[in-house]
């Protein structure tokens, strides 16, 4: 109820979101009619057409989103004739047949005569649930996320239904308001003729505004500035409240990898854990189910070998691993992937070589397991005593202290003797530990499916485009330059060169990339505030800012020393076909 809640409140929220305004006209277009049988059904099939494409988009593959995009251009040629009709009423004299039936009859429903027509309304509605895009904000985000992960469900869809009930709230308070100060100016002044073409007039320019993509860019970039920190803020207050299974966070929400359930003096029974079957394979080991493994204490890790979090987590686990195996200790790697190239298992093979990892590792491509435990988090560590039921659990990094004591609880409860003392673990590399407390910049994707606050104009879709970056970039925005192909996960770099830009608050700065065609190595250069890096350069870049792309996987790009600080970050490609997926910070 609290997720719903979070995701109604959020939907609400779109109302003051600049990236709304394009839709504004056409629901206005029915103020001053009767509200149950024209805003009414609007405002729902607009609603239920924004669930239903939502839903599919997130669960769905790649031809939902072309399916989309040409239901959104039959939609704006409604609209379109809609305004044209509402404009100019005459002009339906000038279209063939059968435009002009159909011009008249939407001419005929706007006209003074008090006639109104619910059916008309829901098809206007619909259209404008195709056209509707909000900016992805933190609570669209965490749902979009979710409903990707678990597949199309229930709980998925009803949060969605929720955001866009929300929206429609608002919507409706804005269509209420709009139609007494509609009838008030045409009671007063007569401007009945007027307002209906003043109307009529403001949706051309609202379908101008989505044709020109206006929506995903400008507007959505203004609105998840002006809006974000509302939603933010919400998410932070209802996610003290979540418990496993109530929501889903992206893998670098500071709150996703801050969350966790206070150690309490008795370890409480959360229940049974689930099976560990549907792995595409195993790694290290012969499959593993819990029911063979009753006696042992089970510690199931979920992570992915691109995720920072998980790389940083890694070294306390496999001290664990290492340090409880003679005492009945069991750690089991599920590695659900987050980017395509993470389902090939040779490239999570080769990453558990470079990362030391012996103990098994099941490959979970299709998020079964994620699914049974009812999983939302990179990383999760579920602690499984020797009866087979979770008696905790951590999201995310830190409390590694309270996560071994639990260890030793359970181990204890199975009689076996463990000594006193915690584990003294220093990360190395890419995997030491940083202050989340110092970090201001967020996980940004750069595929266009989760794409926030980019600055290089509206991102075209799955084919190559030339974009440049601005002059100025405030926090946390980002640009291309050059000959780029944005896809749903990436960012491809079309012919060489091309640059990367980033404007950024913290220690680190990671980018996940992978190399050319056929695995072809790519040359890159590296300046931080327009210079060589220097003392600050990651560990696969030089001093003098060179690097190479050989594999793909999280590249550290950025290790800076004493303060931490806001700089400006740009990497230039000199080879083409680079795949850019996300950039991550520590």
């Amino acid at each position: 109820m609290l997720l719903l809640l979070l995701a109604y409140l959020g939907g609400v929220l779109t109302i003051i979101s600049p990236c709304i305004l394009p839709v504004l006209p056409f629901v206005f277009a029915r103020a001053g009619q009767p509200f149950s049988r024209n805003g009414l059904p609007l405002l729902g099939g607009m609603a239920l057409m924004f669930a239903a494409v939502a839903t599919l988009a997130a669960v769905g593959g790649g031809w939902v989103v072309k399916a989309n995009q040409y239901g959104r251009w039959l939609a704006l040629a409604l609209v379109a004739l809609f305004g044209l009709a509402l404009l100019l009423p005459r002009v339906a004299e000038w279209l063939t047949q059968p435009l002009v039936a159909a011009g008249n009859r939407l001419a005929a429903s706007v006209q003074a005569d008090g006639q109104s027509r619910p059916g008309l309304s829901f098809l206007l509605g619909i259209a404008t649930g195709l056209l509707w895009a909000p900016c992805a904000g933190p609570i669209l985000g965490l749902i979009l996320t979710g409903a990707a992960l678990q597949g199309a469900n229930l709980n998925s869809t009803l949060l969605l239904l929720a955001y866009a009930a929300g929206a429609a709230t608002s919507l409706a308070g804005a269509l209420l308001l709009g139609g007494k100060v509609f009838a008030a100016l045409k009671h007063s002044l007569g401007a009945g003729e007027w307002l209906r073409r003043g109307l009529g007039a403001a949706m051309l320019v609202g379908v101008a505004a989505i044709a020109l993509g206006l929506d995903t860019g400008v507007l959505a970039r203004i609105s998840t500035a002006s809006t974000g920190w509302i939603e933010q803020a919400l998410v932070d207050r209802f996610a003290d409240s979540d418990t496993p299974g109530g929501g889903a966070m992206q893998q670098g929400s500071p709150t996703a990898m801050m969350a966790a359930s206070d150690l309490a003096v008795e370890l409480p029974d959360e229940g049974p854990a689930p099976a560990l079957d549907g792995a595409v394979q195993w790694l290290n080991s012969a499959p593993l189910s819990l029911p063979a493994l009753r006696g042992k204490v089970v510690l199931v890790d979920f992570w992915t070998y691109s995720c920072i979090n998980c790389l940083r987590t890694l070294p306390y686990v496999k001290a664990w691993a290492e340090k409880y195996r003679e005492q009945g200790l069991v750690v089991i790697g599920v590695h659900a992937p987050e980017f395509a190239f993470e389902r090939d298992a040779d490239n999570v093979t080769l990453a558990m070589r470079k990362l030391g990892i012996t103990y098994p590792v099941a490959i979970d491509n299709n998020y079964a397991i994620w699914r049974a435990f009812n999983n939302r988090y990179w990383p999760a560590h579920y602690f499984i005593d020797a009866q087979g039921r979770i008696r905790y659990h951590h999201f995310g990094e830190g409390e590694y202290d309270e996560s071994e004591r639990v260890i030793q609880q359970l181990l204890r409860e199975t009689g076996a003797h463990v000594t006193a003392g915690l584990s003294d673990v220093q990360g190395q590399g890419i995997q030491q530990a940083t202050d989340l407390s110092q970090i201001r910049s967020p996980e940004t994707y750069l595929g266009y499916e989760r794409a926030e606050n980019f600055a290089s104009g509206a991102a075209v879709q799955d084919q190559p485009s030339t974009y440049r970056v601005p002059a100025h970039l405030t926090l946390n925005q980002w640009g291309l330059a050059g000959q780029w192909n944005i896809g749903t996960q990436r960012a491809t770099l079309a012919s060489a060169p091309g640059r990367i830009v980033y404007r950024f608050h913290a220690r680190d700065l990671h980018l996940v990339l992978g190399p050319g065609r056929d695995g072809q190595p790519v040359r890159f250069k590296v300046t931080l505030d327009g210079k060589a890096p220097g003392d600050a350069h990651g560990l696969d870049v030089s001093t003098d800012g060179s690097g190479t792309v050989t594999e793909q996987r999280l590249y550290q790009l950025i290790r800076q020393g004493g303060a931490v600080s806001e700089h400006e970050f740009s990497i230039e490609f000199l080879d083409p076909d680079v795949s850019a997926y996300a950039f991550t910070f520590g």
